[in-house]
């Protein structure tokens, strides 16, 4: 499927992807493109390809047929699925955080002023400018989290890679990660693409939607895609969409016959 709702300025673009790891593809057919300014949601079930895609844009994966553009100059910074640092060594907060200059300086040379004044605001700006010198493995789930934007942040990226940001995080934990992304992305105009099978939580911050399902895409401006006829199809059972104080719900109504409505 072709999408043409997008910034103006494409920094991103497929044409005609398929991606794999040697034994077939895990999606294929993809042409879409992501703009400047962009908050674009991809969601599927677990195998679907999202992590997949993140790759490639990363280069890691390599498309089989098609092609992938990339704007010349753009840096991205990306928050991994489930990562975890070797907690046997006592790094600080300030010490993980600084890891996501080295891209920028080097492993071997000096922060200068300017890199340093980058580490302090990305502390600063994910809330953790207080825990800079305590050791990583000692905070909570949610801080924890927030150190590795902060890491991804401190790179100074055009557009920012989440994968499953609010993985094995309580419900206030999850929604406070989730407005952090959002004040990143409206506060420092970081091109957003967040990864996550939990449709209440994409839906209530990004704008747009890739759904991938049977290793194919389909892409919607969020307000298309907030239709319950549309989410029961592409998910095989009734779903039901709420608007409770300004917050999306998507709730299956217990109806299992929705894929041959």
């Amino acid at each position: 499927m072709r999408n043409n709702q997008h910034s103006t300025e494409i920094l991103i673009e497929f044409r005609d992807v398929s991606l794999g790891y040697g034994r077939g593809p895990v999606v294929r057919d993809l042409t879409f493109s992501i703009g400047k300014g962009d908050f674009l949601g991809i969601i599927g079930p677990n195998g679907s390809g999202k992590t997949t895609i993140l790759r490639a844009i990363l280069g890691g994966v390599k498309p089989s047929p098609g092609a992938i553009n990339v704007r010349p100059g753009l840096k991205f910074g990306y928050v991994m699925q489930r990562q975890s640092l070797d907690e046997i060594f006592p790094l600080t907060v300030l010490d993980v955080v600084s890891m996501g200059r080295l891209g920028n300086v080097g492993a071997l040379r000096r922060f200068s002023r300017s890199d340093l004044d980058t580490i302090d605001h990305s502390l600063s700006i994910t809330g953790i400018a207080d825990l800079r010198r305590k050791s990583y493995r000692d905070l909570s789930g949610g801080q924890k989290q927030r150190v590795l934007v902060a890491r991804a942040l401190a790179f100074e990226p055009d557009v920012l890679l989440l994968d499953e940001p609010t993985n094995d995080l309580d419900i206030q934990g999850e929604e406070q990660i989730m407005r952090l992304i959002r004040d990143i992305h409206l506060s420092l105009g970081v091109t957003i693409i967040l990864v996550s099978h939990l449709l209440n939580v994409v839906f209530n911050y990004v704008r747009r939607v890739m759904f991938l399902k049977d290793k194919r895409l389909r892409i919607y401006n969020k307000e298309d895609a907030l239709r319950p006829e549309l989410l029961s199809e592409i998910y095989e059972t009734s779903l039901q969409v709420a608007n409770v104080d300004g917050r999306f719900i998507i709730v299956p109504t217990g109806d299992n016959n929705a894929s041959s409505q």
